[in-house]
Parts: structure tokens; sequence; C-alpha cells
């Protein structure tokens, strides 16, 4: 007779996974949060100014050669050089090569063409490794095997001012990048400049990269990395995945992946028409239900398709994520083994049902088709679902603009009009965060001006807004 006769009628891998011999059977689901909407969602807030190769700002380059590898206890200003070579080009896109054969120095003059606080990216690939001083001052270092450090360094236009390179290995050229740092609204700014959201870097200033949190964007914004910077619509963007990651990814113990499936210039009235939307008949005309072509016709006639129909988009954004998700080991081999579970909904739409009167006022009904379909299409009937408002014009907003904000905040679980969407439909307001064109980096209102710290307001609201549906606030 066993000892313990009980545990004889255990199923091996669960007695397995109890006992800790593998603990593959025991890891919790992968957390899924997907993610859609239109350009906004895409991600058009800007990281920095955007590098530049250096250039015609470079006044008389020479470069020194020294006899021997780079020595870090050498003083390089007193040794005596074995030749020197004056640099034609230096910097653009072909600089006069460099002689090599010992340790290599630049000097010259920077003359900045603006006034503002930089940040200096010299040499490319292996050529990156060198220390970098302008007036005196550090400004880069990459040590062979180590991470760049960078110090901003404030400039004025026009002030011709001293630099130095000291390239560390036999690997070096002329390219380098410079940018501007303290352009108003952007993440570099907000962050290293203002002190906002300091929770994107570390103690040298780099840009943070989560490894319990991975990003796969789908249809645009397609990046597919651990969470940083570039999820947006390029490796200068940020959308609100970035602030909305970080809360979510403190919040749960299991890793958490982000899937965002987004198209610029889509409406939800046509291009995002959920299934389950029907046609409907005004003023004379009938309007598009789901895979109906074209927009509208006239009542009584046979309408000619185009080579769009109504939900398209919802049918590739959303079709596209289901492919990722059921060949989920081939796309997250880092995950391979183990499963997932679809854990919230994140909404942020509206700028193009904005264009008409009708639109707008269709646009609480197709919100309301929109939950519930894409709650059946993944199988997640109780996943929390977070949208943010439309917010162009803050406060001041009105019109057909005011009408589809007023429509995102009536589905609110909290307004009691939709008693099933009690405890698990949030709607985070962003009018507040409107930012003044005048501290954005560029002027382009339906994209919040490019503001990062916009784009981050309206990630942290949509995270918030989530972990309070999660913990049942």
């Amino acid at each position: 007779m066993p000892r313990y006769p009980l545990l004889c009628r255990v199923p091996v891998a669960l007695l397995a996974s109890l006992l800790g011999l593998f603990p593959a059977f025991a890891e919790k689901p992968v957390k899924v949060y997907i993610l859609a909407g239109q350009s906004n969602m895409v991600g058009i807030g800007q990281v920095t100014g955007g590098g530049s190769r250096w250039g015609s700002e470079f006044v008389d380059p020479v470069l020194s050669l020294y006899a021997g590898d780079y020595d870090p206890e050498s003083d390089y200003d007193k040794l005596q050089r074995v030749s020197t070579l004056k640099l034609d080009e230096f910097g653009g896109t072909k600089p006069t090569p460099y002689p090599g054969g010992g340790t290599q120095v630049v000097r010259g003059f920077l003359v900045p063409k603006q006034t503002g606080t930089f940040e200096f990216r010299p040499g490319y690939g292996d050529s990156a490794h060198n220390i970098m001083q302008v007036d005196g001052t550090e400004v880069y270092r990459k040590e062979v095997g180590r991470d760049p450090t960078y110090t901003p360094m404030p400039l004025t236009k026009g002030q011709k001012v001293p630099f130095k390179i000291t390239y560390l290995t036999a690997n070096a050229n002329g390219l380098g990048w410079m940018a501007r740092l303290d352009i108003p609204g952007t993440l570099s700014t907000e962050v290293r400049q203002n002190g906002r959201f300091p929770y994107l870097i570390d103690d040298n200033g780099n840009w943070i990269t989560r490894d319990d949190v991975f990003y796969k964007g789908v249809v645009t914004a397609t990046a597919n990395q651990w969470l940083s910077i570039g999820c947006g619509a390029g490796g200068n963007n940020i959308g609100p995945e970035l602030g909305f990651g970080h809360l979510l990814g403190n919040h749960h113990e299991e890793p958490v992946l982000i899937l965002k499936a987004s198209q610029g210039n889509r409406s939800l009235a046509w291009d995002f028409l959920p299934p389950g939307s029907e046609r409907f008949e005004k003023d004379g005309k009938i309007y598009a239900g789901y895979k109906d072509s074209p927009f509208s016709w006239d009542k009584g006639t046979s309408p000619e398709p185009i080579n769009w129909y109504a939900g398209k988009q919802y049918d590739d954004c959303f079709g596209e994520v289901k492919k990722v998700l059921a060949n989920f080991d081939e796309s997250f081999p880092h995950w391979k083994g183990r499963s997932y579970e679809i854990a919230g909904f994140g909404w942020w739409q509206g700028h193009k049902d904005t264009g008409s009167e009708l639109t707008a006022q269709r646009y609480e009904q197709n919100l309301v088709n929109l939950i519930k379909a894409l709650r059946k299409e993944f199988a997640a009937p109780d996943a929390p679902f977070v949208i943010a408002t439309v917010g162009f014009e803050g406060r001041a907003m009105e019109g057909n603009t005011l009408t589809v904000a007023n429509a995102q905040l009536a589905v609110d679980g909290d307004t009691g009009k939709y008693p099933e969407f009690k405890g698990n439909v949030k709607t985070v307001d962003t009018r507040d965060f409107w930012p003044d064109s005048k501290e954005s980096p560029k002027e382009q209102g339906f994209h919040y001006h490019q503001n990062a710290g916009t784009y981050m307001k309206v990630g942290e609201a949509m995270g918030q807004g989530m972990l309070e549906l999660l913990k049942g606030e």
C-alpha cells in the first residue's frame, strides 16, 4: 500500500507542476492587450527633433594620428603626432577617409546653426567607439562592450567652440549625427529637460527598454520589439502604447504583449464598421451595413460596388491580429510553449467621423457595436475595454467633434446608459491634454501638433483606466 495513495491518482504533468519540477506548466498566460484606432493610435508623437547628419557646422577639422592602440592613460594633447590630415569632407555621406594605423583624434571647431541643447552621436557601427568633447565638456562616450553615454550640451547659434573626437578602435570615420533635444513638446525635451515621465530613462539618460512588455504592430506602426521608443509611426515616434505599456507592465506579474492594429484616416462609420452593423435609411438614401459597398446609394437603386467596403479596415486590422495570435509560438519565440489570454482592448479614434453630421451622430451606436464585435471576435466577452476621446481644441471643442467626444463618453459603464458595460467599459477624456501649438514640434492639429507629452498622457490615462477596470474600482 503506497504511503500517499492520493498522489498516485494525480496526473504526472500536474504533479510535476505542483512539485516545481517543470515550472513551464505553472506559468500563467501572457496578458495580451489589443490597441486600435486611426493615425493618433498609430503614434505621431516626436521623440526628438530628429537627428541630422552633421557637416558644414564643423569647421577646420584636422585628424591627428598617434602611434599604437588607444591608451586611456595617455594625454593625446601632449603626445607627438605621427602625422596630420586636413579633412576636406567631415560628415555628410562621403567623409574624407581616415588613414588608420594607430590612435586617431580629430580636432576642429563647431559653429551651431541654431541655439538649443544638443545631443551628439559620433561615428557609425564600430566607428561609434569614441569619446567626444565639445568646448572642453565630454558629450559622448562609448567604450567597447559598453552602452553609450550622452551628455546634452547647450550651444548658441553662431558661437564658435572647439571639439575633439578620440577614437578607441581602428575603425573610425567622420560620420556623425546631432539632434536638438529641447524642441518644445518632443519626448526628449519632456523627459530630459522638463523632468516628466522619468521612468522612461535610466541613470545615464538612455531610453529604457522593458524586458517584460513586448510590442508588435500590424498594418501600420509595425515595430516588433520589447517596449521602448519607436513603436509609433516610425523610429522617432511614439503613440499611447508607451505610457499604457509601462502601467500595465508594472501591474502584472505575467509578461504583457501589446498588439496594435491601427490605420490613419479611417472612419468607424465606414472603414472600421464592425460586423453586425446593419444598413439604415436617411433622407432617401441607404447607408452601408457591414460588408456593403459603396458607402451610400439612392433608395430603390442597385449600387455598383467600389474597391472598398464597409468594415474592410476592421477586417484587415483584426484579421492580422488573429493571424499573429494563431501563430503565437512563431510570432513570439521568447514565449514559445506559453499560453496567452486577451486581457483588454484600447480604442483611440474619431477624427474621421467628425467630417459629417451623419457619421458623428452614428458614432455612439457604432462604438457600442464595435465593443461587442471585438469581444466576440476574440472570444473575450468580459475583457475590459478602454476608450480615449478625441481631444481636438480641448475644452473649446464644438460641433461634430464634440458630438463624437460625447458619444465616446456616453458608452462609459458608469453612465448607466449601457448596464452591460458597468465595470468593464471606461472612457477617459483627453480634452485636457490638448497641447499649445507653440509648445509643440509642429503646427499639425489633427495629430495633436505631434506633441509627445500629449501621447504619453493619453497612454497613461488609458492605462490607468484599464487598471481601474481590472481592480474593479
